[in-house]
């Protein structure tokens, strides 16, 4: 039964951990192990967007669903040996903003495009596992961002009302998501700067500056 109490979804690269350089470096890995082109931008360009869009769309590499399933499922093996062997930290604020809302009863869960192995491993390297009651990823919606699909199915998983959901994103593709699943969104200038941003509901520079107050508020009182 959903519940007419505050939930809060976390995007994940960019709002929890900046992972850019691993994923940036994993396609650049991949593009040379396979001699394919990586056209210039192409990074910025796909931020927030599934592989399977971004390989057809944005790279142009292939358009075989095969092909695209195989060269999706190295670069993110890839990926998972660059955080595995270099080890990452969550970003500043995101602890005590968990923290704080673990301790008023807030549910949280994860609303991400990444595969569900890399979240898997991110979660435990953070050591993260006790703060999150769902986690949605890339593997469990046909449909990624700037559809609304994921956050839809975290408000679920935590039984909360879309309308009583806040998003906390990083990309102008995440936000739109937001907006389409009808929830409120505090976008966070980890990867985009403000201006590309503006049209969240609130626009921080860091986690650090939230506090669980400040998101009751943006949803309206319980």
């Amino acid at each position: 039964m959903e519940s007419k109490h505050l939930g809060v979804i976390f995007d994940w690269d960019g709002v929890v951990l900046d992972s850019s350089r691993f994923h940036e470096e994993s396609w650049s890995l991949l593009a040379s192990d396979r001699s394919l082109p990586l056209p210039d931008g192409h990074f910025h360009r796909g931020f927030g967007m599934r592989n399977e869009s971004i390989i057809p769309e944005i790279l142009g590499w292939s358009h075989n669903p095969e092909e695209i399933q195989e060269l999706a499922f190295a670069k993110e093996t890839l990926y998972r040996k660059l955080l595995s062997h270099t080890g990452i930290d969550p970003l500043p604020g995101v602890l005590k903003l968990l923290i704080e809302l673990k301790s008023r009863e807030i549910p949280t869960a994860v609303g991400s495009s990444t595969p569900r192995e890399n979240l898997e491993l991110a979660i435990q390297l953070l050591g993260l596992e006790e703060y999150f009651q769902a986690t949605v990823c890339g593997d469990d919606v046909t449909r990624g961002k700037p559809f609304p699909d994921v956050f839809e199915l975290a408000a679920q998983k935590i039984g909360c009302d879309a309308s009583r959901c806040l998003v906390i994103e990083d990309a102008p593709v995440g936000i739109e998501a937001a907006r389409n699943a009808q929830m409120k969104c505090v976008a966070v200038t980890t990867t985009n700067p403000a201006q590309t941003l503006a049209f969240a509901d609130l626009v921080v520079n860091s986690l650090q500056e939230l506090n669980a107050e400040q998101l009751i508020k943006l949803v309206g009182n319980e």
